[in-house]
C-alpha cells in the first residue's frame, strides 16, 4: 500500500491514508492489521472499490463511497464486523475508524483527493 494524504478543498484532512488500489492490497484490506487511529487522522483509500466488508474484522469502520472524480456520494458510521455495505455509483471507498466522520463532517457532493507523500 502506498502512503499519502486526504485533502478536501485543497486543505489536508487526514494526515495518514494508504491507499489500496491492487488487487492484493484491496481484498486484504485492514484485515490482521491493528486499528485505525480514532478522529479521522488515519484511513484507508481503496480504488476501485464500490462496497466493503468486514468480516474477520474486530472492530468496526466508518465508511465514506466516492465517484470516479473523487465526490461524495454517501457514507456509513459504524460499520460493525462481519457485515456488508456497497453503494451504487461508488468507485472509491475510504475507510476510517468508527466515529471518525464526526469529526470529518462529510458532505454530500464535496470532492476529497488522496495524494501521495
Amino acid at each position: 500500500m502506498k502512503a499519502g494524504v486526504i485533502y478536501r478543498h485543497e486543505q489536508p484532512i487526514v494526515p495518514m491514508a494508504w491507499r489500496a488500489d491492487q488487487p492484493w492490497s484491496r481484498l486484504r484490506g485492514l484485515l490482521g492489521r491493528p486499528p485505525l487511529t480514532e478522529r479521522g487522522s488515519q484511513a484507508l483509500w481503496l480504488v476501485p472499490c464500490g462496497g466493503v466488508h468486514t468480516f474477520g474484522m474486530t472492530y468496526a469502520l466508518d465508511i465514506v463511497f466516492l465517484d470516479r472524480t473523487g465526490h461524495i456520494i454517501d457514507w456509513f458510521e459504524r460499520l460493525e464486523p462481519w457485515r456488508m455495505r456497497y453503494c451504487t455509483g461508488a468507485y472509491q471507498t475510504v475507510e476510517f475508524a468508527a466515529g471518525s466522520l464526526g469529526w470529518l463532517n462529510p458532505e454530500q457532493g464535496e470532492t476529497w483527493q488522496w495524494r501521495s507523500t
